[in-house]
């Protein structure tokens, strides 16, 4: 999609979606770069013995797929991070394919802030949800 808004473009209710393979490999280049090389998400022998009785993605590897879909679409370049929440619900597994959907629910013109439901949804079901809140950028005056 990749689109871009300006604070003064952004409505409630606005949008955006995104689609991630959530690969072995992507897990495994998140392992590297988080330095998190917990077993249950690179050891499918430790996984098979866990709760989850498999590997499964980190959890941080799906809000950076949140992160992804706030900075490339909605409201897109030069968003600046503020918080999030995530509630997980249900493990994501390699081979998954990744639904993020984030929706805005507030906007507050004076200090820019824009508060966003995210959803991380595999095959229509709920994985993980929470709430965003970016400062989005404002047109530059002319």
């Amino acid at each position: 999609m990749s689109q871009s808004y300006y604070l003064d473009e952004l409505s409630l209710e606005q949008t955006a979606t995104r689609v991630f393979a959530v690969s072995d490999e992507a897990i495994r280049a998140f392992a590297d770069v988080s330095t998190d090389h917990n077993p249950v998400h690179v050891d499918e022998d430790f996984a098979k013995a866990s709760p989850f009785r498999g590997r499964i993605a980190h959890g941080m590897l799906l809000g950076a797929y949140i992160s992804a879909t706030l900075a490339g679409d909605l409201p897109g370049r030069g968003a600046i991070y503020v918080s999030q929440s995530l509630n997980f619900k249900r493990a994501v597994r390699p081979g998954d394919e990744a639904e993020v959907i984030v929706t805005i629910t507030g906007i507050d013109e004076k200090s820019g802030h824009v508060t966003l439901t995210t959803l991380v949804k595999v095959r229509g079901k709920t994985m993980l949800d929470g709430t965003a809140v970016v400062i989005a950028p404002k047109r530059p005056k002319t």
